[in-house]
This record gives structure tokens, C-alpha cells and sequence, in this order.
């Protein structure tokens, strides 16, 4: 079934790129021109410059990474839904969907694909933030029904699961090797806050010590990013 977005047909949709890839974004540039009723209208690498893209050209959709270059894409997608522009926000992440996906949506998000599947979904998940659906995969939207049918929190059984969004975002960050300096300029925070951070996360991980909280990580991140 061919989705039709409700826009007038005078004007195509325009569409924002925030990543942190410059080869990433000129992949989805080149996936989005091939649909005529798509223009992108910009493109940013962290949270001030997409913020600024998004006031300057009033995107109809926003594609947002979640690791961008500095910053936080869930910092940037609360962000863009506090202010004035009535943005849709499509997330393209390396992350798998299980821990990262309904925290976007909590956010903000409307819709969520991973970017190995981006080749063959994106242009559909356009059309369908743009028509005013959402865009999750079958399982993600059945955990989050069930869940506010049941008016239970989001659970998750695993311990990382258990992790705050800032908690999780330092632990990825950890994983795919950051130091506590480089994780401290990338979040604009203090290392001393970093190291809050860090011991907060070897408590719900029970985690003895930081060389324990890296292997952790690493293999965390092994298994995570797709």
C-alpha cells in the first residue's frame, strides 16, 4: 500500500539530517533526493548546529543519530520538542532497538529504524511520520501498547536496562572506548560529574571496580551496536 503524506502537492517535504557522519549523511541525502515529493533542507553534526538547522529552516521531518559528534541525540530531540517549530523526528541509529528505541520515543521520537535498514526503510518511514503515523518496528509498538494499556512504567529486566538515558549514553560512550576527559567535552559536563556517573553505573551493575565497568561496557557494546 502506497502511503500519501499531507502535504500540499506545490511543495515538497523538507527534510533535516543531523549525524555525525559526513559518509552517512550524503548516503541518506542520496536515498531521500530519489523521491520527489523530499528535498533535504539541511544538515548538522551535533546538538547547537541541528538546534540552529532546525530554527533557520523549519524542517518538516528531522533525521536525528543519537551519538552525534557533541552532544546527545535524546538532548536533542527534548530540545527540538520544546520549541516553537512542530517538527517530526525520525531516529537512525547504530543501536539495536531494545534499550535505546522506546527511550527515544519518551523523547519525543515518532519513529525509529537502524541504519542498516535505512537502504530499504527510509523513504517508507517518511512518508509515514509525514502522514502523522509513527514508524517503530512491530515489537517495539506492541511493548509500548501493552504498557499503556496496563498503565505500567517502561521495564526493562536487565540490569542495564535499569540504567538512566545519561547513565546508559556514558556507559555506550564507555564501551566504545571514550576516556572520562574526552566523555566530559563530548556531554559538556564536568569529569567530576563523569565520575558520578561512572560509580552510579557500577552500583545498579554491582561492579567492583573501573576496570570491571569497561570490559562491561566493551562487550556491551559488542553486542549492541548493529
Amino acid at each position: 500500500m502506497t502511503v500519501r503524506t499531507t502535504l500540499p502537492k506545490t511543495r515538497k517535504a523538507k527534510i533535516a539530517i543531523i549525524d555525525d557522519h559526513p559518509i552517512v549523511r550524503a548516503g541518506l541525502a542520496t536515498l531521500i533526493a530519489r523521491d520527489p515529493q523530499f528535498e533535504v533542507c539541511g544538515e548538522a553534526d551535533d546538538v547547537a548546529a541541528g538546534l540552529a538547522l532546525i530554527e533557520q529552516a523549519s524542517p518538516d521531518v528531522a533525521i536525528v543519530d543519537l551519538a552525534l559528534r557533541n552532544g546527545s541525540g535524546l538532548d536533542l530531540i527534548r530540545r527540538i520538542k520544546a520549541g516553537k517549530h512542530p517538527v517530526r523526528i525520525l531516529v537512525a541509529s547504530m543501536y539495536d532497538e531494545g534499550l535505546f528505541a522506546e527511550r527515544a520515543v519518551r523523547a519525543g521520537a515518532a519513529g525509529y529504524i537502524n541504519k542498516q535498514e535505512a537502504g530499504r526503510s527510509i523513504v517508507a518511514a517518511l512518508h509515514a511520520l509525514l502522514s502523522g503515523k509513527t514508524f517503530l518496528s512491530e515489537t517495539l509498538s506492541s511493548r509500548i501498547l501493552n504498557q499503556a494499556m496496563s498503565g505500567r512504567a517502561p521495564a526493562d529486566e536487565s540490569p542495564i536496562g535499569q540504567l538512566s538515558d545519561r547513565e546508559l549514553e556514558v556507559f555506550t560512550m564507555i564501551g566504545n572506548g571514550a576516556t572520562p576527559a574526552e566523555i566530559a567535552s563530548k556531554l559538556d559536563v564536568s569529569i567530576k560529574t563523569v565520575d558520578t556517573y561512572r560509580q552510579r553505573i557500577k552500583d545498579k551493575l554491582s561492579l567492583k571496580s573501573s576496570a570491571e565497568l569497561s570490559r562491561e561496557a566493551m562487550h556491551w557494546a559488542l553486542e549492541n551496536v548493529k
